[in-house]
């Protein structure tokens, strides 16, 4: 918009006899009031084109090019800054497409082949490179038998072949990764073989082991004996575990192949410690000593690893990621480990004297903090030039001067305060805090014959390998065409714009249209589909231009109009006829209201003072009265809302007036309105005004309800307060009289209970408590609540007519004589009772008690059942585990906050006290043993009762669980809890030892809000133990079930 502070525009006389506004533009808020200033003068009857004209702003002056900083949304000449600068200008022919130079995608001469990151793959990657870069290896893979791509008679063209096993997918993999003409290739058909989860980060150390032992098995299988045992020769070596016994000296041999060694690096600085430390000697001790064959006893022993042979290539895996027992989670040792580019191992082979000497050829990276994240990437050298590379996914970079640089793969953020300083490194030597695998290769002398360099690729792969690459220079020509159609298609809506544009604005006298301003936008913006015109949303509820809607719209010339239509179709057409004279009076009308009302309201609040003329009045709510200013201003609005188009309607489609709109639609006098539409009876809600007072408030609301003085309030509502008046005062006579026969029960007095039976009586009756309750109510405000007619015992009632008693706490017990009193005021469906038989006996007198109608065992059980099933069928509920020392629980209260006495209430036991002769918990019924007992009414086994409110203790945690959670699960949660390993773990509940790790806690017997116990054992250093939870609790699922199994 322009300048914010310019004046409003004047009015003056344009050339054609127009009213318009000087050149002087306003903003858009300063257009909308100078747009209807008119009307100040000019009443709605009075309107004439120029003023439909000036309301739509017509001869609003049109902006040139570089006066404003955006498009003057207020302004429908305003054809300035719609998107055409990007048109009129230079044109860069890279706007006309979002299509990238496809031969950015082609492999640079002399350059390796990435591989795409599938999601999480760049683990898979990493290995996938540096076994690629094993010339041994891919030479063996080459060699490896494919019947059906080199038996002519399996397949009739190359184009249906499709790798099927992992053997044919490695090949064809690094067949592409030598030849391929494309950057970067898919590894997704390997990934897919292989069954791997691309969005799951897995442990990668575990799958060089696994993919090894997959790819030996493979070879192993080949008819070829020079492939069979290329994996033992290229990765295998020999040790032996020796054991020696300090008491006879025997020593005791296992031997064992390796295909790399774990190192530990914590406590370390460099990889000649790490390897001393992995064969140091080790003592067997007390619980850990050893048993001699020799001694046929256990004695102390030492035992220590011999390294008997060296493989060709050496994989030392530095074991960063171990498992931290404060946490239960696996970690990353972030140590700097210096090690060299040439390593002797010699010193540590058994046989003295024999040099073997290994070059560097691949350091694995991880980088991040955490073992649950980060990213892989492989720095590897080239066996042919001894160039190093870095290999990170699809980018590849060359190191310079043939040196290993690991640069910023050593810029990670530290987790702890004081960052580590990286030491200094000898020449020769390397440091890094986040290598976790090294790759040594043997040197040999004939590593650098051009004879065992060179790989290459049978005729078979090379085929394929031309496929593909036909399929990318495919690819490029077709991304090269649609970027010449994008270009010559921006080309051709250049000239377009630029013809169309010079032809839009609409010269004063000549005939116009409008189209929408986001239409335009959208045609002016290349990156959009440019659909029809429509018009739809800016029509008035008389099908015709809305004035509101002008400042979306733009005002262009009939030509230029006709081309956008015939081109891009749309409608309706709105032109200079369709500018609409019912909404510009409308509009009129209510500003001109708008703007007398300041003054109409001082008058009104003058002759509202003085009493009116008799017979001459006018009944006005006072209501209404008071908020008649505010109200006429909401009527007002809604006036001028009436004509705007809502929801895409036209053609004289006003919007839908829902129920709900009604309700809030509050017009004047509507308080004094009664229910049946006549006046109300409440002349306190009312007054008189005169009929001059009247006149001004209905010019304001003409749809007001109107009363004379002389009317006369609703005969409906007036024998409706008769008829009230005369039932309040009989719900009151009634209230008294029951109150008075049953003052005990309403003050509750003098009750009987269960839990001690008066001796007064051999009986009582039984009413529901909600009975009681709404009689009560009833008793408090008689005028306000209304009467209770039955008691509704059926409530108690099992389907089969039988008592359905659960707790006592849904009854309320009555006396005979109350029992009485009940039977003459109210309704009663079904009474029941409560007896007490007492009989002689030679060993005394013996009391039985009995229901009627009797109790329903069936259904009283069945209910109960279905009670303790729902509480072992539970989705999700609140546990609470208890941290035990020696045996003992900790019953420190925690802090309560603002606990209410109805809470406290819940949580109290109520004491059962029984009576004489009581052992049986249920009543004597017909053809059933008698029953001495009435603890069943209130005692534990009528049903599942628990406390609402669960006082918290220090120590105690709440889980939240399910009942087909195993234990096994919750020991894990326990875990992240309390910090404390599942196999230190001893939990019970109740008393009961929780032991059956894949037991369910529904089977378990473990119910919502129950109290688990926890007893933590000391820790032991059970590595084995800690990899069983490791492989429970973390994230990674591993690889089983994968193709690698």
């Amino acid at each position: 918009e322009r300048d914010a502070g310019a004046s409003s525009a004047p009015l003056c006389q344009g050339t054609h006899g127009k009213l318009c506004f000087s050149s002087r533009m306003a903003p858009r808020v300063q257009l909308e009031k100078a747009a209807w200033r008119w009307v100040e003068s000019v009443r709605p009857e009075d309107i004439h084109r120029e003023h439909i004209e000036i309301a739509y702003r017509i001869c609003v002056p049109s902006c040139k090019r570089g006066a404003c900083r955006r498009n003057c949304k207020g302004n429908p000449n305003c054809l300035v800054g719609i998107g055409e600068h990007a048109w009129l200008g230079e044109i860069n022919e890279n706007s006309f497409h979002n299509i990238d130079d496809p031969n950015s995608e082609r492999r640079d001469k002399n350059t390796f082949v990435g591989l795409t990151n599938l999601g999480a793959t760049c683990y898979v990657n990493t290995f996938l490179q540096v076994w690629f870069h094993n010339l041994e290896l891919r030479r063996t893979l080459y060699l490896c038998q494919n019947a059906r791509a080199e038996d002519p008679h399996t397949i009739v063209s190359f184009s249906d072949y499709e790798p099927r096993s992992i053997c044919e997918h490695l090949q064809y993999l690094f067949a592409l990764l030598q030849n391929s003409n494309r950057r970067y290739i898919d590894p997704s058909g390997l990934v897919k073989a292989l069954g791997l989860d691309t969005g799951q980060q897995q442990d990668a150390q575990e799958f060089s082991k696994l993919f090894l032992s997959l790819l030996e098995d493979t070879l192993s299988k080949q008819k070829n004996p020079n492939l069979q045992n290329v994996i033992q020769l290229q990765f295998c070596g020999q040790m032996s575990y020796v054991t020696v016994c300090n008491q006879c000296g025997r020593a005791s041999p296992l031997p064992s192949r390796y295909y790399e060694l774990e190192l530990n690096i914590q406590g370390h600085k460099n990889l000649t410690e790490c390897v001393t430390e992995f064969l140091k000697e080790e003592k067997l001790d007390g619980d850990n000593r050893y048993f001699c064959e020799s001694c046929q006893s256990k004695q102390n022993a030492t035992r220590r690893i011999k390294l008997h042979s060296l493989p060709r290539v050496l994989n030392l895996q530095l074991m960063r990621f171990v498992f931290d027992r404060q946490t239960g989670h696996k970690k990353k040792l972030n140590t700097f480990i210096s090690f060299p580019e040439q390593l002797d191992m010699g010193p540590f082979l058994e046989g003295k004297g024999i040099k073997c000497v290994y070059e560097l050829s691949a350091v694995l990276i991880h980088r991040g903090v955490s073992a649950y994240s980060g990213h892989y990437i492989a720095h590897v050298r080239d066996a042919r030039t001894s160039d190093w590379y870095k290999f990170n996914d699809e980018e590849i970079e060359k190191m310079e001067g043939k040196k290993l640089q690991l640069g910023i793969e050593e810029d990670i953020a530290e987790t702890v305060k004081s960052q580590t300083r990286k030491p200094k490194c000898s020449k020769g030597y390397h440091c890094s805090r986040n290598a976790y695998m090294l790759v040594y290769k043997c040197h040999r002398e004939e590593d650098t014959d051009p004879m065992e360099t060179n790989v290459d690729v049978p005729g078979f792969l090379q085929r394929l390998v031309d496929r593909d690459n036909r399929k990318f220079e495919e690819w490029c020509l077709e991304m090269a065409d649609m970027r010449k159609q994008s270009v010559d298609k921006g080309k051709a809506k250049h000239e377009e714009v630029k013809e169309l544009y010079e032809l839009l604005p609409a010269e004063d006298g000549q005939q116009y249209e409008f189209v929408p301003l986001e239409w335009l936008k959208k045609w002016l913006d290349d990156s959009t589909v440019t659909k029809e015109i429509d018009n739809g949303n800016f029509l008035c509820s008389h099908g015709k231009l809305h004035p509101d809607k002008v400042g979306e719209a733009k005002r262009i010339s009939v030509k230029a109009a006709e081309l956008l239509f015939d081109r891009y179709g749309g409608g309706p057409r709105l032109d200079g006829s369709t500018l609409c004279e019912e909404c510009v009076g409308q509009r009129c009308r209510v500003l001109r209201l708008k703007n007398q009302l300041a003054e109409d309201f001082k008058e009104v609040t003058n002759l509202v003072k003085g009493p009116p003329k008799s017979d001459e009045g006018y009944w006005v709510g006072k209501t209404s009265l008071r908020s008649w200013r505010q109200l006429a201003l909401e009527q007002l609005d809604e006036d001028e809302e009436e004509t705007k188009h809502i929801d895409g309607k036209s053609n004289g489609e006003g919007p839908a007036i829902t129920d709900e709109d009604e309700e809030e639609m509050k017009t004047f006098n509507e308080d004094i309105l009664c229910r049946h539409g006549g006046l109300s009876i409440l002349e306190s809600e009312r007054r008189l005004v005169t009929e001059e007072v009247w006149s001004k408030l209905r010019v304001y609301f003409p749809r007001a309800p109107q009363f004379t003085q002389l009317q006369e309030p609703c005969q409906q509502c007036l024998r409706l307060e008769r008829e009230g008046k005369e039932n309040e005062a009989l719900n009151r006579m009634m209230a008294s009289e029951q109150k008075s026969s049953l003052l005990n029960l309403f003050q509750e007095k003098n009750r009987p209970t269960l839990t001690k039976w008066p001796q007064e009586t051999d009986i009582l009756y039984i009413v529901p408590l909600f009975f009681v309750d709404e009689w009560r109510k009833f008793i408090r405000r008689p005028t306000k609540t209304t009467p209770v007619s039955s008691v509704g015992n059926s409530l108690l009632l099992c389907p089969h007519g039988g008592f359905m008693f659960t707790h006592d706490s849904i009854i309320a017990l009555l006396w005979p004589g109350e029992w009485e009193v009940i039977s003459r005021h109210f309704l009663v469906d079904q009474p029941i009772s409560i007896c007490r038989i007492s009989q002689a006996t030679p060993n005394g007198s013996s009391v039985e008690y009995t229901t009627q109608p009797e109790l329903c065992r069936d259904c009283r059980e069945g209910f109960i059942f279905q009670q303790q099933r729902d509480m072992r069928e539970y989705a999700q509920a609140t546990v609470y585990v208890r941290k035990v020392i020696d045996d003992k629980r900790i019953m420190e209260t925690a802090p309560e906050v603002n606990v209410s006495g109805s809470e406290a209430e819940d949580e109290r036991e109520e004491p059962v006290a029984k009576v004489d002769g009581e052992q049986d918990p249920d009543f004597s019924q017909v053809g059933h043993k008698p029953l001495t007992s009435v603890s069943l009414l209130f005692g534990g086994k009528s049903g599942i009762r628990r406390s609402t409110r669960h006082r918290k203790l220090r120590g105690e945690r709440a889980l939240i669980v399910s009942a087909n959670q195993t234990l096994k699960e919750l020991k894990i949660q326990i875990m992240h809890a309390f910090s404390v390993a599942p196999f230190d773990q001893n939990l019970s509940i109740d008393g009961r030892c929780l032991t059956d790790d894949s037991a369910t806690l529904g089977s378990l017997g473990v119910i919502p809000e129950s109290v688990i116990c926890l007893k933590a054992d000391e820790p032991i250093a059970d590595y084995a133990a800690l990899d069983d939870v490791y492989q429970v609790c973390m994230p990674e699922e591993g690889f089983k079930g994968k193709g690698m199994f």
